[in-house]
């Protein structure tokens, strides 16, 4: 990682060293000017293990945002991080389609989903029913004040801001997704934990009549000229608890041209 893990651990061994374990961007800044690395809002945008330096991962440490610039070393990387489960072989399915223009026509993450759902592919895994009917909501940013637990460690976040790129309703079940291309090892578990956190925080407070709040994560791989589509859906047991995150169900689709 260069100059980007250099950075990382100077903060760290300032962390480590005052036993204060949250830290904010002007020390971020201060140290990426003294190393040279011109990005220093990248640098802890870490959404699965290839970006996390080796030293975090031997130390055992991953880092949570805290809204207002603020940011925490947190300990438990297999808390943080979530490794995607193994889709059995009788989950991977062959599917049948008539390629339009634009569809598969870039590697974006709002095109990965706009596929899974004009292929009828997402209705097929969620519900089994290819026609049924969701209502749709696009790619929305927003912010919220969050408590919530990592493990025995509590956390407050305030305005934390977040990106839900999907979201879908039916029957009053509310599911939110994430897509990303290729097929990483794990994610990020904020990535969501927050649009959880913010769907159960709203459902309390404007009564809403939720029956039940999933998460949905699509890969997508271009595979033979086409695409391997993956989709993993999770429930969180208990909304304010980072390590509480349950695979419902998996499953691996293979888009074929008619």
């Amino acid at each position: 990682m260069g100059k980007k893990e250099d950075v990382i651990q100077e903060v760290f061994d300032k962390c480590v060293k005052d036993n204060e374990y949250i830290f904010n961007n002007d020390l971020v800044k201060k140290v990426c000017l003294k190393h040279g690395f011109k990005n220093p809002f990248d640098l802890t945008k870490i959404d699965n293990s290839k970006k996390l330096p080796k030293f975090l991962k031997d130390e055992d440490f991953f880092i949570v945002h805290l809204g207002k610039g603020f940011h925490r070393f947190v300990k438990g990387v297999d808390i943080g991080l979530h490794k995607f489960e193994d889709i059995p072989a009788e989950r991977y399915f062959p599917w049948k389609y008539r390629k339009s223009i634009l569809n598969e026509y870039d590697t974006s993450e709002s095109n990965i989903l706009s596929v899974v759902t004009n292929q009828r592919i997402i209705h097929d895994f969620l519900y089994n029913d290819i026609v049924a009917n969701p209502r749709v909501y696009l790619s929305r940013r927003t912010q919220i004040d969050m408590e919530y637990y990592i493990d025995k460690i509590p956390i407050k976040a305030y305005n934390q801001q977040m990106e839900i790129d999907l979201t879908y309703e039916y029957n009053s079940n509310v599911t939110v997704f994430e897509g990303k291309n290729n097929f990483p090892n794990d994610f990020a578990v904020f990535q969501l934990f927050n649009p959880n956190y913010y769907f159960n925080i709203q459902k309390k407070t404007n009564n809403l009549p939720i029956n039940e709040i999933t998460c949905c994560y699509v890969l997508r791989k271009k595979f033979r000229g086409t695409s391997l589509v993956r989709i993993y859906l999770y429930k969180f047991l208990d909304y304010k608890q980072m390590n509480s995150i349950k695979l419902i169900k998996n499953a691996q689709y293979e888009l074929i041209v008619r």
